[in-house]
């Protein structure tokens, strides 16, 4: 499979935090032989690989060495469709957002929770992306994968992929060490609305709306998304920054203890999510600034970069939010975006 390897390219376009960086080498991947292709070159083989998608969920501190891969594979398609499931599958380098509204178009419903979330099909499993009461790990199937060692191919399904809260393999043992080139969803029947997220539910009040058909709670997420969420196409972000802690009871009750307004939600396990956002927020860091980096007035998840800002100014930023959380709380956050 030809290949095609484009030298000292800039990447200021290829993340959605718009900070610059310069590739070595880039190779556009729009087919998974190329994958093998890699890893079989001469040249590139040997080289470190950075696979990026949509660049929505990677924070370039700095030039990243070796080689960059470009997931931009294509393709959607109806596998079947029953009175029990709809089963699709897309390449890992359609947008997500466009799978979602494909869907709707296509008069397939069960995806609509996971509307406007940025990024590519083949970089949500790795993220396992979640909102408003949904995460991906609920419509997935199977992925097919292809080793950057090996350059061998395979298909792994929901066990496989281990999928947690904003976790899976592919943040573990298998960072940095493959490619996602196809994903399949099942999205069961029938369909039924999704609106155990409370601020949903009560969107969807607001405006009257008792009995809500699939398009009306795509709608209802992406105004309240866009309400209170920037646009990375016009402010520089990659969404939320930091994971909301998971703790046990005891851990818990003891920060309730001391600070009884803190947000927190049960979970099924009974641990404990604690709301990040809420943490920064009393911390005093809701607008803090690095240089041209930011904390987001609407949203203290949300780092921003107001333009001129550096990976490294967004870094420091991150670093001195999660240690005003640590020694307020003694709680240690978790970055959601990969950092190279």
């Amino acid at each position: 499979m030809e290949l095609t390897i484009q030298r000292d390219v800039e990447l200021g376009d290829l993340n959605t935090f718009r900070v610059p960086a310069r590739a070595q080498r880039l190779v556009r991947i729009e087919h998974a032989a190329q994958v093998r292709a890699v890893v079989d070159h001469p040249e590139l083989g040997l080289l470190p690989k950075l696979v990026l998608g949509g660049g929505s969920n990677t924070l370039l501190a700095r030039d990243p060495p070796g080689v960059v891969l470009r997931i931009e594979i294509g393709g959607v398609r109806v596998l079947d469709d029953d009175v029990q499931a709809t089963r699709i599958e897309a390449g890992g380098g359609v947008g997500w957002h466009d799978l979602v509204c494909w869907s709707l178009r296509q008069g397939f419903a069960g995806l609509e929770n996971l509307a406007l979330i940025p990024g590519t099909v083949g970089a949500a499993p790795v993220q396992n992306i979640g909102a408003y009461g949904m995460e991906l790990a609920e419509r997935f199937e199977s992925l097919d994968v292809v080793d950057l060692t090996t350059g061998r191919a395979a298909t792994l399904d929901r066990a496989a992929c281990r999928f947690g809260y904003r976790d899976s393999l592919f943040k573990r043992a298998l960072a940095g060490k493959s490619v996602i080139t196809r994903v399949r969803l099942r999205l069961p029947k029938p369909w039924r609305a999704q609106l155990g997220y409370a601020e949903l539910q009560r969107h969807l009040e607001r405006a009257g709306v008792r009995d809500p058909a699939p398009q009306e709670v795509f709608d209802a997420v992406c105004a309240i998304r866009r309400a209170k969420l920037p646009d990375p196409a016009r402010l520089g972000n990659a969404g939320s920054f930091f994971k909301n802690p998971v703790v046990n009871r005891t851990i818990r009750n003891e920060i309730l203890a001391e600070f009884p307004e803190i947000v927190s939600y049960p979970l099924e396990d009974g641990t404990y999510k604690l709301a990040a956002a809420w943490m920064i927020d009393a911390c005093g860091c809701k607008g803090r600034s690095v240089g041209a980096a930011a904390v987001d007035e609407r949203h203290a998840l949300v780092l921003v970069n107001h333009g001129g800002a550096s990976g490294a100014d967004i870094l420091e930023l991150a670093a001195q939010v999660r240690e005003a959380v640590r020694a307020r709380f003694g709680i240690e956050l978790e970055y959601e975006p990969v950092v190279v």
